[in-house]
């Protein structure tokens, strides 16, 4: 029997185990909307306030689960819409297929209404895309694309589907996924044996783990094998999660906001073994300082990242996985007692909290933390904030902690923390924003309302653009352009129109009881925290200077 397009589209997503979408309908997608209509009982479509929002949403919703996330776009300005949450995900390796609509065949390339080539603007931030114009490519290139988008290195992959291609009739055949293996293919036995001779020689070894040990599901494995060669361990933002906070071994974030133990130890190791990290410039600062008196490994599944910014003396590449699995089978228990008592001593002589700020953003995430389950999942926007929850969050568990790391994107949390509650119901979820990121992004109080989400968002209300701010402090000589907002928008009153629970949260209150409070309603819920307009983001690397030498870190007397 022959069913349309657009039929077929949904049984492969349907086939492919989508249960939740996330989009907003349009002209070009009518046909899969009407599918959708049809197949309600089976996939779940969330309506958003905006394409972007969808974007982030599916993006929120992937990386909390591990599955594919999945958004829909009409043609023209709902497709461009897609963009910046597409990029997100590109930059932080998130699955992600993203569903446009585009005019008929035969109107292609003649300015049409609501026509964009959007293939072409995608093309550099996706893993792959296609343009398809006929029904009968619709289901391959579907399986095709959520392959691609899990596999190896994940990514974001778009389908751009003509209208032509929705309506006409074709023959299905329902088909199982395909297997996504684990790759190994470039892993070398000699390189094994280096790495392993490298360790069992090393007396200060330490662990750099990124975001790819979450993406790959390989924290566990991490965690043993720091065990077993009995070193330190800092992240990247994007691996929180990785590693217990609450560990002997973690030193916290590295680069230029983490803490002054592990950019101490990045410069003290003689061993420096990188899991899953790509060395950003925002880890790294001044490439020629970094890591100088040690010898390197790199663990990644992706060659492109090898030797790309930091030159590495040996290298491993495929699925952590399978590297730390043959690599732990080469070597002995190690033990480096006086190393790790150091590093227990720089853990007492620099503290993350500094001491001439108000620690009111401590004083409230550490409310969050009093107040949360270990499963619980915390999301954030792009700035002060994002970083204070980074530092003072309890991080027990991977996917716990969603926030864009490599583009930066201003507007993510609220649309990463309804993809995060569809995807994980019978957890709470909260979104801790700044108040510029949430004037970007308050329009998705609509979606958790209309379907009653029981997310909070936490305001960081300092009449700034903190971070902006914080860099006209320090390095621009306290030259404040267009950064104060003063506007007077009330938040509360804002949460009520749209029809959500609200509290302020002033300076003087106390966080633990508000938050509890708020969580107790099992509501949609803002919170308005006011904080003070100065307070900043410490320690902090200059700009162009090494990791080593850190503004605004705290030094105890331990003696």
């Amino acid at each position: 029997m022959q069913i349309s397009g657009a039929e077929i589209l949904i049984k492969t997503l349907i086939e492919q185990n989508v249960d939740t979408v996330f989009g907003y309908p349009g002209g070009a997608v009518l046909p899969l909307y009407d599918a959708l209509y049809n197949n309600s009982d089976k996939i779940t479509h969330i309506l958003t306030a905006h394409e972007q929002g969808a974007s982030h949403a599916a993006d929120g919703y992937a990386r909390s689960t591990g599955k594919v996330g999945v958004c829909i776009a009409t043609s023209g300005p709902g497709a461009t819409n897609l963009v910046t949450g597409i990029a997100t995900a590109q930059m932080d390796s998130v699955p992600m297929v993203a569903i446009t609509g585009n005019v008929p065949t035969t109107l292609l390339g003649k300015d049409s209404f609501q026509e964009v080539d959007i293939t072409g603007v995608t093309m550099p931030i996706t893993k792959h895309n296609y343009i398809v114009k006929k029904a009968g490519d619709l289901a391959g290139i579907v399986r095709e694309a959520f392959f691609i988008a899990k596999e190896g290195r994940p990514g974001p992959v778009l389908i751009d589907i003509t209208k032509n291609a929705m309506i006409d009739l074709c023959e299905y055949q329902k088909e199982e996924p395909r297997e996504i293996k684990y790759l190994s293919n470039r892993l070398k036995e000699p390189n094994l044996d280096v790495a392993a001779n490298m360790i069992e020689n090393s007396s200060r070894p330490m662990c750099y783990v990124g975001g790819g040990t979450i993406i790959s599901n390989s924290s566990e494995r991490v965690r043993n094998f720091i065990d077993l060669i009995d070193s330190p361990s800092c992240v990247s933002l994007m691996a929180c999660g990785a590693i217990r906070s609450d560990s002997d071994r973690y030193t916290g974030l590295v680069g230029m906001h983490g803490s002054k133990v592990s950019n101490v130890c990045i410069n003290k190791c003689d061993l420096l073994i990188v899991i899953g990290a790509r060395f950003s410039d925002r880890v790294i600062s001044k490439a020629s300082s970094f890591a100088k008196h040690a010898r390197i490994i790199q663990i990644d599944v992706d060659p492109a990242e090898i030797d790309k910014n930091i030159e590495t003396s040996c290298h491993l590449v495929g699925d952590i996985n399978v590297v730390l699995d043959r690599l732990m089978s080469k070597i002995k228990k190690q033990e480096h007692a006086n190393w790790m008592q150091e590093v227990a001593g720089y853990k007492k002589r620099f503290p993350v909290l500094t001491n001439h700020e108000s620690h009111r953003a401590y004083e409230i995430i550490n409310a969050l933390n009093e107040n949360l389950n270990e499963d619980d999942i915390v999301a954030t926007e792009v700035g002060q904030h994002q970083i204070w929850t980074a530092q003072f969050l309890n991080h027990k568990n991977p996917r716990r902690f969603l926030t864009s790391g490599g583009l930066g994107t201003m507007g993510y949390g609220t649309g990463a923390a309804i993809g995060a509650q569809m995807g994980n119901k019978d957890v709470r979820v909260v979104n801790v924003a700044g108040d510029g990121c949430f004037r970007m992004n308050s329009n998705e109080l609509t979606t958790i309302a209309r379907y009653n989400l029981p997310v909070i968002v936490i305001v960081m209300n300092n009449h700034t653009l903190g971070m902006v701010r914080q860099w006209q402090t320090l390095f621009y000589d306290k030259h404040y352009s267009q950064t104060t907002l003063d506007t007077p928008i009330d938040w509360c009153m804002l949460a009520k129109a749209y029809g959500v629970e609200s509290m302020k949260l002033s300076i003087d209150d106390d966080p633990n009881e508000v938050i509890k409070k708020a969580l107790s309603l099992n509501k949609p819920c803002v919170i308005d925290a006011q904080i003070p307009i100065d307070d900043k983001v410490y320690p902090i690397v200059a700009p162009g200077s090494s990791i080593k030498d850190m503004i605004g870190f705290r030094e105890e007397n331990v003696n």
